[in-house]
């Protein structure tokens, strides 16, 4: 008997060596059993519509800027800042880009003082380059941590800050009901 038993350890043994081993593995790859097991079997892909909902807001008032609803999000991804920020900054200083300096693609007021102007190529360079100058300067250098921080040296307008985070939360808002409108109705 002790020996049919250890018989019967050894088939449990082995089977289970067999069944938490990958199926398959190639020359160098390297495994883990562990994390395999860490590893989720479905994944979850959450739809990022914040370009989309971005443009639908900034047609409401015939923005210039619609076509570049795609950069504002990925400059806000690649400097880590709300993806709300740079264009409610531009509603503020120029109405969504309508009220701007003769042939300047610079909606955001920046480097415009007196009679300097400073000129964007595109909208898209002015976006990028407003978001990385927020984020390394502002931020970064200066410690800004909060729009109202960045309003008081982004801006004159001591209501500055308060007219960005007002267009921010209607984003927010619009954003919301841009979400609703899309659920499928059933009957």
């Amino acid at each position: 008997m002790n020996k049919y038993f250890t018989n019967i350890l050894l088939v449990i043994a082995f089977a289970g060596l067999v069944f938490s081993m990958p199926e398959k593995v190639h020359g160098n790859e390297k495994t883990s059993v562990r994390s395999a097991v860490l590893a989720s079997t479905s994944t979850i892909v959450e739809k990022d519509n914040r370009a989309q909902i971005l443009r639908a807001y900034l047609a409401q008032y015939d923005s210039p800027l619609v076509d570049s609803a795609e950069t504002f999000i990925a400059e806000a991804d690649r400097n880590n800042l709300d993806w709300k920020l740079v264009v409610s900054i531009s509603g503020v200083e120029s109405w969504f880009g309508h009220r701007i300096p003769y042939q300047s693609n610079n909606g955001w007021g920046w480097g415009v003082y007196g009679d300097k102007v400073t000129r964007f190529a595109s909208w898209d360079e002015g976006i990028t380059i407003i978001s990385h100058s927020l984020r390394t300067k502002y931020m970064n250098k200066w410690g800004a941590t909060n729009v109202t921080e960045i309003g008081r040296i982004y801006a004159a307008d001591p209501a500055w800050a308060q007219k960005v985070t007002s267009f921010m939360n209607k984003i927010e808002k619009f954003e919301k009901t841009y979400e609703l409108a899309a659920l499928p109705i059933s009957i």
